[in-house]
């Protein structure tokens, strides 16, 4: 075949969008990307599959799996969960249901991919580059010199490498976001498991102060029809009927907003109210506010994102520092002179001189950013504390109330004690209607917020258990 015919088979390829296939990394002296010039720190080469990145909670992070032949990235793992919405539900379903649906844990784990992508992407070398070179065509093939070239461009200052120990810790940094937001979502599950509960407990007392106030009203009756109490008692139990029958109507509606807030969490909404299976009286361990703190500095996702960042500036000052060292183009032409019926070839190499740009804005702007990526983690461990001592007190004040109200012979024991009384004492005409009234009052209102004392202090508890770390469908997660 004449060089002619095959430099129209090569432009032809070119034309229809015929790819090459690149099987092995340009070497130069043996060695991909060598330079003489090796930065002080260099990240050590992939294995060919590196690990999945899916991490479970409370697990600590792994990178995600990247097959290094394909390119391709491995997904992580969805759980399996069954949803036994005809019955009970408890945290655990409710958990793992909300791990597998939530769209803000899936747009989470989808953004580790992403950043393995990037991985894969920022470590590959520059396509090689196939063209065809004419010259004197108008020369109606007297002196015409046709033929094909090929250009590559050697990347230097191992840039390459650099690129992929930077998106390291890119990777890194998503996982440990990953983590925080399935984080955010395990804690958001819990406020709104106990939510309902509380919701539960909430309708039950208000039932049971509306059989309280049907007795009182039926009893008032009773005495009225006796001539031993006047109609205004009678008048004065049917309002307290009504206000009690209140309470429990939107007892109810406080109880399907929550299942509503829960529900959305899971990512299963237009699920109907249903019961959850779970007791919020059994008062949990108590929570010492130092151990606490160092936990949250320990295990805090917050504070492992801001870490990262420091390792990704570090290298990427390193990045900055090896920009300016030139890369090499090489292009070699292979042509037929028709002139002189002849072949010859050419060969061309070159590489920018860096005097007039030595990349300086650019290392200062990585010098400086790894400054504030240094200081950021003080200002994240700074946060986490103020927010701890936030919350801590919540829950400090939470739990004195509910043990107080809880505890043998204490606040709840009282008031009920005293209803009963006065109850016996109205029903024996000893005590006035009023008296009945004002105790039926108080134990309502004294039951209500030992209710919503084990509702702060179980949010306060899921708070401080969760790392600080909740409101998942309105968090960024990059």
């Amino acid at each position: 075949m004449t060089l002619a015919r095959i430099t129209a088979v090569v432009c032809l390829c070119l034309l229809s969008g015929c790819r090459l296939q690149n099987t092995e990394p340009f070497r130069l002296g043996g060695h991909p990307f060598s330079n003489a010039t090796s930065p002080s720190r260099l990240p050590v080469p992939p294995n060919e599959v590196r690990p999945v990145a899916y991490v479970q909670p409370g697990d600590p992070p792994s990178p995600a799996s990247v097959d290094a032949e394909s390119e391709t990235i491995m997904p992580a793992p969805e759980p399996s969960f069954g949803a036994p919405w005809d019955s009970e539900l408890t945290l655990e379903q409710l958990e793992e249901i909300a791990l597998a649906t939530n769209p803000s844990v899936i747009e989470a784990r989808a953004r580790v991919s992403a950043a393995h992508g990037k991985w894969v992407q920022v470590g590959l070398p520059p396509n090689t580059v196939v063209g065809y070179s004419g010259q004197q065509l108008s020369s109606h093939g007297l002196a015409e010199q046709q033929g094909i070239y090929v250009g590559q461009e050697i990347v230097r200052g191992h840039k390459l490498k650099l690129n992929r120990a930077i998106v390291d810790q890119e990777i890194v940094m998503a996982e440990q976001r990953a983590f925080a937001q399935e984080q955010r979502v395990l804690t958001d599950v819990r406020l709104g498991y106990y939510d309902v509960l509380i919701a539960q407990r909430r309708l039950e007392v208000t039932q049971e102060l509306v059989a309280i106030a049907t007795d009182a009203y039926q009893t008032a009756e009773a005495l009225f029809k006796a001539l031993d109490v006047s109609r205004v008692d009678v008048m004065r139990s049917r309002g307290a009927l009504q206000m009690a029958q209140l309470l429990g109507k939107n007892a109810a509606n406080l109880q399907h907003a929550a299942w509503t807030r829960l529900t959305s969490v899971l990512g299963t909404t237009g699920i109907p109210l249903q019961s959850l299976s779970g007791d919020v009286e059994s008062i949990t361990a108590h929570i010492d506010q130092n151990e606490m703190l160092q936990r949250l500095l320990a295990d805090s996702p917050e504070i492992a994102v801001a870490v990262a960042e420091i390792e990704r500036a570090q290298w990427a000052i390193d990045r900055a520092y090896a920009e300016p060292i030139p890369n090499i183009d090489i292009q070699a032409i292979f042509q037929s002179d028709n002139g002189t019926g002849s072949s010859n070839g050419n060969l061309q190499i070159s590489m920018p001189i860096p005097w007039l740009n030595r990349n300086q804005g650019g290392i200062r702007q990585a010098e400086y950013e790894l400054t504030a990526a240094e200081h950021a983690v003080a200002k994240v461990e700074l946060s986490l504390q103020r927010r701890l001592a936030t919350i801590y007190q919540r829950y400090a004040n939470a739990r004195n109330q509910v043990e107080d109200y809880s505890k043998a012979d204490g606040i709840l024991d009282n008031y009920g004690a005293t209803l009963e009384f006065v109850r016996m004492g109205y029903e024996g005409g000893e005590i006035a209607y009023l008296d009945l009234l004002t105790a039926q009052t108080t134990f309502s209102q004294t039951n209500l917020a030992y209710i919503e004392a084990l509702g702060e202090l179980w949010a306060a508890t899921v708070e401080i258990e969760g790392l600080l770390l909740k409101d998942s469908l309105n968090a960024r997660v990059n």
